[in-house]
């Protein structure tokens, strides 16, 4: 068998070889870009969606009642506007008797169930209205409030053009959104009592993962022998950084309820359980970010007569924190996208109030999404969407802090 030397290949050949070398670059460079392009559609598909439901969300349809409350039933005491005055006055069905009067008999079909709690905080910001004739505007229910954004039936659209003939009908930014907690009424619920119990949540999780990781990343690369033990603690915080979420939260139902008998939905569970799930990646983080500091710096500070503890806290520790927390806001970013391991400890309650302390019955953002989405009333699915955009922006407020970390403290050798 004889061999060809390169010297006898013909000027063609070589000029097809090369010509298929650059197809095939081409080709890998088009499936690149096509890949690209493909991601792109699906996140702006996504982000579409999103945004054309979740920013409707974000408004409320109103409607100006005129109340004259000298010949309303009203009967209350401007000197003397207490909660108990207030519920002894059955405001709700004043209201309707109101309504009844200045927009006919289908007023019950038009205004919210919980239309009287915009009169009610009128009459507490200012008594004095009590002597006169003003006009408070109250949520539309939730059928006018659907057709005025032109996704109700042609009855409640038929509606919603005739309060609007008569000036009657608002659509505006809906404040009690950011504002307010959990309800029944889709045009009254907000998203302060999920946010501020995420919060709580994610303050929890931060003070025993980050401290404990940090300890453990330290040890682990500055202290901890070369044996078979050490071996299998790395093993064992590697194979925990994959485990999934939902058997975190069977530990913390297992140890924190079951065991510990610790109140039950409260952001200190939500946190210790979500703390276990973090506590891995902080540990690798911070271990990669160790490794990276150069053995120069910690042989110069010995030079120079520094203590094996000094040379970890003033110097090793200090140039690989940027590291350790950009692994750190990562991680905590993760944890407030979860929700399978809290369903298990029992953070899925309807919790109406936004809670006071971490001990406290809590609810979390991706869970209060989750509730609502299994709502059966139609005007719970715009806030569900809603609801997507404030997490969306708080994962993403996370993930930019942790760039800027990063950008800031980075040192390059």
């Amino acid at each position: 068998m004889t061999t060809r030397n390169p010297t006898d290949w013909k000027s063609d050949d070589m000029r097809k070889r090369i010509a298929r070398r650059y197809a095939a670059e081409r080709r890998f460079k088009f499936a690149g870009l096509f890949a690209v392009a493909l991601s792109a559609a699906f996140l702006a598909f996504l982000l579409f969606t999103m945004m054309g439901n979740g920013l409707r969300g974000f408004t409320r349809t109103e409607i100006a009642l005129q109340i004259d409350f000298p010949a309303s039933p009203l009967l209350l005491d401007p000197a003397n506007i207490t909660d108990a005055a207030l519920a002894n006055a059955n405001l709700p069905m004043v209201t309707g008797q109101v309504a009844k009067e200045a927009l006919g008999a289908d007023a019950d079909a038009l205004l919210s169930s919980t239309a009287w709690i915009s009169i009610r905080d009128a009459i507490k910001a200012d008594p004095a209205i009590l002597g006169r004739t003003v006009t408070i505007r109250v949520p539309a229910s939730t059928t006018i409030d659907l057709a005025a954004k032109h996704e109700g039936a042609p009855e409640a659209e038929a509606a919603v053009e005739r309060l609007r003939k008569a000036g009657l009908l608002t659509t505006g930014f809906n404040w009690s959104f950011l504002t307010a907690s959990d309800g029944t009424d889709p045009t009254q619920v907000g998203i302060w009592g999920a946010f501020k119990g995420s919060l709580l949540t994610m303050l929890v999780t931060l003070a025993l993962s980050f401290p404990v990781g940090v300890a453990t990343a330290l040890y682990l690369e500055e202290y901890a022998p070369k044996a078979w033990w050490t071996d299998i603690i790395e093993v064992s915080i590697n194979n925990l950084a994959a485990v999934p979420s939902i058997i975190f939260g069977l530990l913390g139902l297992s140890i924190f309820l079951n065991f510990l008998h610790l109140p039950r939905s409260a952001a200190l569970i939500g946190g210790m359980t979500l703390a276990l799930m973090t506590m891995p990646v902080i540990v690798i983080a911070g271990r990669n970010a160790i490794k990276s500091v150069p053995p120069s710096i910690r042989d110069a500070a010995l030079g120079i007569g520094a203590s094996p503890v000094q040379v970890v806290f003033h110097h090793v520790l200090p140039l690989a924190l940027p590291g350790i927390l950009t692994g750190t806001i990562i991680g905590m970013a993760r944890a407030l996208g979860e929700t399978a391991p809290l369903l298990m400890i029992g953070m899925r309650a309807f919790i109406a109030t936004p809670p006071g302390g971490i001990s406290d019955p809590a609810t979390v953002l991706p869970v209060q999404i989750f509730l609502w989405s299994d709502e059966v009333s139609k005007g719970f699915v715009e806030k569900t969407s809603a609801a997507i955009i404030v997490l969306l922006a708080f994962l993403l407020a996370m993930n930019g802090l942790a760039i800027y970390l990063r950008n800031k403290f980075e040192t390059r050798w």
